[in-house]
Formats: C-alpha cells, sequence, structure tokens
C-alpha cells in the first residue's frame, strides 16, 4: 500500500514537472540555442535596437542638456553664466562647422 502511494506522488511530481517545463518553453529554448544562424540573426537585430536606442536617447538628453544650458545664461547668474555662454559658443561654432 506504501509503494502505490508513493508511485501516485512520485507520478504526480513527474507530471507537474513536465507541465512546468512545457510552461517555461524548454524545448523552444534548446531549439533556439541549436540554431546558430538565428541565434545570430537574433542577437545582431537586438544590438541595433541597443545601438538606435542610445544614439537617440543621447541626442535627446545632449539637445535638453543644452537648451537648459541657453535658458541659464539668460538668467545671467555671475561666474557661471560665462561659463555656460562659452559651451554654447564652442557647441555652435562646431555644429556650423560640421558639413
Amino acid at each position: 500500500m506504501e509503494t502505490r502511494d508513493s508511485k501516485g506522488t512520485i507520478s504526480e511530481k513527474i507530471d507537474n514537472l513536465a507541465q512546468s517545463m512545457e510552461k517555461m518553453k524548454i524545448a523552444e529554448y534548446v531549439e533556439y540555442l541549436s540554431n546558430t544562424p538565428r541565434m545570430l540573426y537574433i542577437n545582431f537585430i537586438a544590438g541595433l535596437a541597443r545601438g538606435l536606442g542610445m544614439a537617440v536617447g543621447f541626442t535627446l538628453l545632449g539637445a535638453l542638456v543644452i537648451y537648459l544650458l541657453q535658458k541659464l545664461v539668460l538668467l545671467n547668474l555671475p561666474g557661471i553664466s560665462n561659463f555656460i555662454a562659452q559651451i554654447i559658443q564652442l557647441v555652435n561654432f562646431s555644429i556650423k562647422k560640421s558639413p
């Protein structure tokens, strides 16, 4: 009687484990890892997306910082405004210089 209960419990645990593995999609993941060209393609596309996101984010953040620095110059704070004005002049000169 004891062996039937333990076999039933083990069988239930195995069924639960199999269902859990199905939910985690381990078979698809193993297939993905074994398909090297597909893995390289997906990682390449992910890298492009990350790089594009960083470039756009840095551009927006840089524009925001320059905008805020220009507003600080208009406040005519002593010392800071002269320094910020020089930075803005350098940025504007760099923009005009680049094709």
